[in-house]
């Protein structure tokens, strides 16, 4: 249920531009970011691998923009651009909720979740133009994705699926028109730091049911991430996936050190009854999963997990002849790829999650070691003093 103090998460909205170019661009370049997380696409099409943009900065200092080569995506006549938006740490939910200010309310920065686009395209002659997101963009907010947030988790409901939304002959006759909001002053700057990815994928390892409809699988490592998942069933079934990082005793999934981060994604599932799910808005830290609401006793491999992290070039290496102290030094990489998220975090798992000046310091020269940590503390340095206050004093955490 949701906590008496907590804003209501509303769905994810969905904007969609149509744009008619005379002849393919030999040049198309993009200039995005958001007020909030968002996921963009050109004819459907990803212009990279990057999650989470723009990534957590002190939205009343600056904001990161994100800049994509387009070119190859687009086509002579018309192109179709398409993005979602979601609360991230915008809006979203922030910790550590022991003294924290904003959790468990929603609302860090802002409550308006706002996309920012700038496309730069050249034509063969020399001729250019500019697409930007302007009031003749279309907007529909009661989409699949029903809440996202980072901390409570995701919830699509696939009867909401829009089909088509990005294709040319879509009718968005009855979508709305969207909102300019010429209040925002935001000092937009360029992202210097590798961008978050899907860095690895395992693969789960087991599954067992602890009582009737409960199934853990265990992807046999701690991660910080999400779980993508083959479902099938009835239309209308709800499957709740539910993360942790240990079991109890009796096998049950222990979840009370998540403090108020829930990390659960739940999926309604639509009129074929089958669906491939992987969240998209939010990140959880686990081994095991809990997955409820599936009809028969599932394949273990259903399930996979993928690993979400800012994306740095592994640089040291260590190995020994003693098996300890090379399982250490991997639990020690381990941990360093879950606590990369645009900021040097604590934890990935509860209500927390923060840039905390202390544990940095003490991990630098481990993390500087073991992967080219040059533009992500580039990046975190300038949070850093954006955090300082007039007295010339820093706080415990940055942003």
């Amino acid at each position: 249920p949701p906590h008496p103090k907590r804003r209501a998460i509303p769905p994810s909205p969905m904007l969609r531009k149509t744009i008619e170019l005379k002849e393919k661009p030999v040049q198309a370049i993009a200039y995005v970011s958001a007020l909030g997380v968002y996921e963009i696409a050109f004819n459907k099409q990803s212009p990279d691998h990057r999650v989470l943009a723009p990534e957590w900065t002190d939205y009343n200092k600056r904001v990161q923009y994100q800049v994509f080569d387009v070119s190859n995506l687009l086509d002579a006549g018309t192109n179709v651009i398409g993005a979602q938006l979601a609360d991230g740490w915008y809006t979203g939910m922030l910790g550590p909720v022991r003294w924290s200010p904003y959790f468990p309310k929603r609302g860090a920065y802002g409550i308006n979740r706002r996309l920012f686009f700038q496309m730069e395209v050249e034509y063969a002659n020399g001729e250019k133009e500019t697409i930007v997101s302007d009031d003749s963009w279309k907007i529909y907010n009661d989409g699949p994705l029903r809440l996202a947030d980072n901390f409570m988790g995701e919830t699509y409901d696939a009867n909401k699926e829009v089909n088509g939304w990005q294709q040319a002959n879509f009718d968005d006759s009855r979508w709305e028109n969207v909102a300019i909001d010429k209040d925002v002053k935001i000092n937009l700057v360029p992202q210097v730091n590798q961008p978050i990815e899907v860095v690895e994928t395992l693969i789960s390892k087991s599954v067992s049911e602890t009582k009737e409809g409960h199934y853990i699988f265990d992807v046999g490592e701690n991660i910080a991430g999400w779980c993508k998942i083959q479902l099938e069933g009835e239309p209308g079934d709800l499957i709740v996936l539910q993360h942790g990082e240990m079991l109890q005793e009796d096998g049950e999934l222990y979840t009370e050190n998540l403090g108020m981060a829930v990390q659960i994604d739940s999926v309604i599932l639509g009129a074929t009854g089958k669906l491939e799910y992987e969240p998209r808005f939010t990140y959880h830290g686990f081994r095991f999963v809990e997955v409820k609401g599936l009809r028969s006793q599932p394949d273990k491999n259903i399930l996979e997990a993928k690993v979400v992290a800012s994306d740095q070039l592994r640089t040291g290496l260590f190995s020994c002849s003693n098996p300890m102290l090379n399982q250490l030094y991997k639990n020690i990489n381990r941990s360093h790829v879950s606590n990369m998220h645009g900021v040097p975090t604590d934890c990935p798992q509860r209500d927390e999650r923060c840039g905390w000046m202390g544990d940095a310091y003490i991990f630098a020269q481990t993390s500087i070691f073991n992967r080219d940590m040059a533009a992500f503390y580039n990046k975190w340095i300038i949070d850093i003093m954006d955090a300082q206050s007039e007295r010339g004093t820093f706080p415990d955490i940055a942003p």
